[in-house]
């Protein structure tokens, strides 16, 4: 007898959400709008000053980077969180960094185990204290090559430079095809460079919370590494500094209702955001588009799509459909909307994997 799973009984917001492509769902893109200090932009990186000495780093272009990072300088150092896709997309950001202040990086965070996140870890020097959660600790040292959401997304990166190959073919000369012609070439350059990734796992890790206390300015500035419980994976954490009101999130929360959910706890994660709801922040540095400050709306259409894609999830289990049955089902939302058939197929067999782990109970306790 199949169980009775149980839906999030968070209530929805009604959303309308523009289709967005895997490519721009992925990339770093966005920034702030209205830095509060200087903004450093590099051959490969912009550096958005959010706060003193806090800088919220995004890709230019140049070179396929796939996730935004943020710099936090301290009187005796720099902190990094998360170090991109892969070792050439790191290099260029310590490169970056360098350009930027003359302060070495002592500690580099990663919010969660994921490729386009903590591949570029081998490329910092053997010093760097890489922190992280347990479980990516775990996952970095497991055969991650070979898992499911890295082969699924580095599997379909020759069919979309085939197709902007063909999309710049009918195109007219201009500025629009030299563009889509530059980013061909940087995704050309990123498969290449995916070959040279060795995972690299961090060396400090943590259960539930960390805080590194530095000072700015001769003034405290603590950095607090915390786990609020499994969402996106199994480890996420999120990088706060609670005296400049600044928290980034990784992947845990995205703007626009946008979130991968092939390793997540969709059933866990809605209990997660109502925790770091309850954190003391005023601006939000996701891990991919842009910054935020509307917290309420955009956490919001967040609980919509997960609650949505859970409820059609079980629907799709209680009918005896097949995950390839089953995507045809689904509302999908975000950047999942266009995605390739096996991400989301990897989507529902994942939820459907988490319903037999928890016999359908809606547990909350985290990693």
């Amino acid at each position: 007898m199949r169980p009775n799973y149980t839906r999030p009984n968070h209530r929805l917001v009604p959303t309308c959400l523009a289709a967005i492509s895997l490519a721009a769902g992925l990339a770093a893109c966005g920034g702030v709008e209205d830095p509060a200090g200087a903004v450093v932009e590099t051959d490969t990186h912009r550096f958005e000053e959010v706060a003193p000495g806090v800088y919220f780093i995004l890709g230019t272009g140049t070179i396929f980077v796939q996730s935004n990072a943020m710099l936090v300088l301290s009187d005796e150092d720099a902190l990094v969180v998360d170090s991109h896709v892969t070792p050439a997309a790191a290099r260029a950001l310590l490169a970056s960094i360098a350009e930027v202040t003359d302060k070495p990086v002592t500690h580099l965070v990663n919010t969660h185990y994921h490729f386009d996140h903590a591949h570029g870890n081998q490329v910092f020097p053997e010093d760097v204290a890489i922190i992280g959660h347990e479980f990516t600790r775990e996952m970095l040292m497991s055969d991650v090559l070979k898992q499911g959401t890295y082969l699924n997304f580095s599997g379909a990166i020759p069919d979309q430079i085939a197709a902007w190959k063909e999309q710049a073919g009918a195109m007219e000369d201009g500025e629009e095809k030299e563009a889509l012609m530059e980013q061909i070439v940087a995704q050309e350059d990123h498969y290449v460079a995916l070959g040279e990734t060795a995972p690299t796992p961090p060396n400090v890790t943590l259960t539930n919370r960390m805080t590194i206390h530095r000072t700015w300015e001769g003034q405290d500035r603590p950095i607090e590494v915390i786990h609020l419980g499994r969402g996106h994976t199994g480890g996420d954490v999120v990088v706060l500094l609670p005296n400049e009101r600044i928290v980034f999130t990784g992947d845990l929360v995205l703007p626009g209702g946008s979130a991968y959910i092939g390793d997540g706890y969709v059933n866990e994660w809605l209990d997660t955001l109502d925790r770091f709801q309850e954190l003391e922040f005023d601006l939000v540095l996701p891990g991919h588009n842009e910054a935020f400050r509307d917290v309420s709306t955009q956490l919001g259409l967040l609980r919509d799509m997960l609650s949505s894609f859970w409820n059609d999830a079980v629907s799709a289990r209680d009918q005896g459909l097949s995950a390839e049955e089953a995507i045809s089902t689904i509302e999908w939302q975000g950047f999942l909307a266009t995605a390739p058939d096996p991400i989301k197929i990897q989507c529902v067999e994942r939820a459907w994997a988490v319903m037999d782990e928890t016999g359908g109970s809606n547990d909350t306790d985290s990693a």
